[in-house]
This record gives C-alpha cells, sequence and structure tokens, in this order.
C-alpha cells in the first residue's frame, strides 16, 4: 500500500521512516483515497465501520463488572479498543476519521476539494452502516447478555451517556480524539513490520478511549446499540445531536491539528526541509 520513499532503500528496513518521509506517505495515500472508483470505496467504508464496532464491543465487554477502579478500568478498555484501528490500518480499509488526513494531499492541491468531500461523504455513510448493522448482530447473536445482561447494562449506560453530553463538550472532545486517531496512523506509517505498526497505533487510542474523548464511528455503533436496547433519551434526534458536533470536532482534530500542521511543516513548497 504504501512505497519506499527514494531516500530509504529497500533493503533498509530497520530505521523508522522520519517524520519527513511519512508525511509525504500521507500525502500520496491521500491521492490514492481521493481516487478510489465507487464500489471499494463503500465496501471499503462499511468494513471499516464494523471495524471500529468490534472494537466498541470488546471495550464494552472488557470494563463490565471491573472492580479495578477508574483509571486502570479505563485504560484496559482503551487497550482493546485499539482492536478496530488496528484491523482498519493493517487488514485495510476506509475509516472516516482516519480519512481527514487526505487534507494534507488537499492543501498541496493534489486532491481537489470535491474529491475530499466525496471520499469523506461516502466513507462517512459506509462507516455508520456497517457499525450500526454491526450493532444489529451484536443484539441478535445474544452476547449482550453475558453476565446476566451485565453488558447490555454497560452498552446501556455508554449511549445514555453520550446523549446526555452538552454539545461543545462533545466537540471539544471530538478534537481531542481524533488528533490522537490520526496521530496513531502517522505513527503506524513509520514502521516497516506489522508489529510495528500494531505497537504505534495501541497508546494513541488506548488514550483517548481511557481519556472519555469522543470518536464520531464508534459512536455510530453505540448510540443504535443504545436505541435498540430502549435506553431513555436514545432518539433518532438525539443521535444526530451528538453525531454532529462529535464529527465537526473529529474534522477539526484530524484536518488541522494533525494534517495542516504537518503539512506546514513538512510540504508547504516555501517551507520544505532541505
Amino acid at each position: 500500500m504504501m512505497s519506499t520513499p527514494p531516500n530509504n532503500p529497500p533493503g533498509n528496513n530497520r530505521d523508522p521512516y522520519a517524520p519527513a518521509e511519512i508525511a509525504h506517505l500521507v500525502e500520496n495515500i491521500g491521492v490514492r483515497k481521493a481516487n478510489l472508483p465507487l464500489l471499494p470505496l463503500v465496501v471499503l467504508g462499511v468494513l471499516a465501520g464494523a471495524f471500529i464496532a468490534f472494537g466498541a464491543m470488546f471495550y464494552t465487554l472488557s470494563i463490565t463488572g471491573s472492580t479495578l477502579g477508574l483509571g486502570p478500568t479505563r485504560l484496559i478498555g482503551g487497550l482493546v479498543f485499539s482492536l478496530g484501528l488496528i484491523l482498519v490500518v493493517i487488514a485495510g480499509a476506509e475509516l472516516f476519521t482516519g480519512n481527514n488526513l487526505i487534507v494534507m494531499a488537499w492543501a498541496d492541491r493534489k486532491v481537489t476539494t470535491g474529491q475530499l468531500l466525496r471520499n469523506w461523504v461516502i466513507v462517512y455513510v459506509a462507516n455508520f452502516a456497517g457499525a450500526a448493522a454491526t450493532a444489529v448482530m451484536m443484539v441478535w447473536s445474544g452476547s449482550l447478555d453475558l453476565g446476566d445482561g451485565a453488558v447490555a447494562t454497560t452498552a446501556a449506560t455508554i449511549a445514555g451517556a453520550k446523549v446526555a453530553m452538552p454539545w461543545f463538550e462533545a466537540f471539544v472532545r471530538a478534537v481531542l480524539c481524533n488528533a490522537l486517531v490520526c496521530l496513531a496512523i502517522w505513527l503506524s506509517m513509520s514502521a516497516h513490520r506489522v508489529t510495528g505498526k500494531i505497537l504505534a497505533i495501541i497508546f494513541p487510542i488506548a488514550a483517548f478511549v481511557a481519556l472519555g474523548f469522543e470518536h464520531s464511528v464508534a459512536n455510530m455503533y453505540f448510540l443504535p446499540l443504545g436505541w435498540m436496547l430502549g435506553v431513555d433519551g436514545v432518539t433518532a434526534g438525539a443521535i444526530v445531536a451528538n453525531l454532529v458536533p462529535v464529527t465537526l470536532g473529529n474534522i477539526v482534530g484530524g484536518s488541522v491539528f494533525v494534517a495542516l500542521v504537518y503539512w506546514l511543516v513538512y510540504l508547504r513548497p516555501d517551507n520544505k526541509p532541505e
């Protein structure tokens, strides 16, 4: 999926790619993502929604019934939630929050605004379809009945807390979340081996989950699941009211705080390092 930069020969696979090299990799991948045909884009978007939902399922189970205390419990939940992005990066999928990095190619005028928005809209809708469909399958599977229904109770509590969150708080949490998600992807691109990519992903993702930040695609699983469980306050309107600030915050966190910042440092024509 990624080509080896000219100044990093194929035989030199021990040292990680330097940040300037990662910037070029991200930009080139962004161009390819923006030009993906419709069918692969939709299918890979559905997969990404399902992959993040798998991480959310694992998180819900792992924190259920924990007596370790707030910090350790949330740390364990964050570590297992990393499964979602690991699947996206290693198995291959199109994730809306990760695709905010396409802004680097857009800023360099290698991708048009139309191409950028086409990718985001299609992937966003496909992510929702994949995550919500996985929530339906989770209900059908009976796995929520584990622990005499304790897992379902945890899922209901998560969904209820999300719809009760104030708009601005959800927005700020989403900004911080996608800064960490995009940094996880950025760090994974520095590695040459699968093990290195996985290790690079785990800690930023564990941090955003443990800290309670908001991820739009994860909420595409948690909130429809809460609606199906009949959680008070989790309505179609409440789902939209949560996803709007979280989506906007994710865009700012990934596109501005990561993509544009690194574009300014490494790719801006009059500021490229020698």
